[in-house]
């Protein structure tokens, strides 16, 4: 009855079925599930130029080198990534990657910016972390 789906669907079923129910109709439900779980999979992966970043693992590789990274140069690279070919400025990326609480100083991002460089370029064909001055810093990445 309807109280019953409400109930397996509340407490946290992400489907339900009832009798009598047809077994082409099961298989087509799983399916749509796993495209689903597939798709989350595939946006936990971001690329941007040379960089591919596992999002749930929180592996980063330029090209085919792994890179070992802080979690919050992880962060700053992540924001970085999410915003390719776009200048960001030093307040942006303190409230992305530090957030609203951070109450240090600004220099902090000069100094997480040049250890992404040290282990990111290092391993890159080209910079792939720019200095824009006067503005902030960029992630430059071909564009598709």
């Amino acid at each position: 009855d309807t109280e019953d789906k409400i109930t397996g669907l509340t407490v946290g079923g992400d489907d339900y079925v009832t009798k009598p129910f047809s077994l082409d109709e099961i298989v087509a439900r799983i399916k749509a599930i796993l495209r689903r779980t597939m798709q989350a999979d595939e946006d936990a992966v971001i690329r941007a130029g040379e960089l591919t970043m596992d999002q749930d693992t929180h592996e980063v590789f330029v090209g085919d080198t792994p890179i070992e990274l802080s979690p919050t140069e992880f962060k700053l690279l992540r924001y970085l990534m999410l915003n390719p070919n776009r200048v960001l400025s030093k307040a942006q990326i303190l409230d992305h990657v530090w957030e609203y609480d951070f109450n240090g100083d600004a220099g902090i991002v000069e100094s997480y910016i040049s250890y992404l460089r040290r282990k990111v370029d290092a391993h890159s064909s080209e910079p792939l972390i720019q200095t824009k001055r006067g503005f902030g810093y960029m992630l430059k990445a071909a564009k598709a």
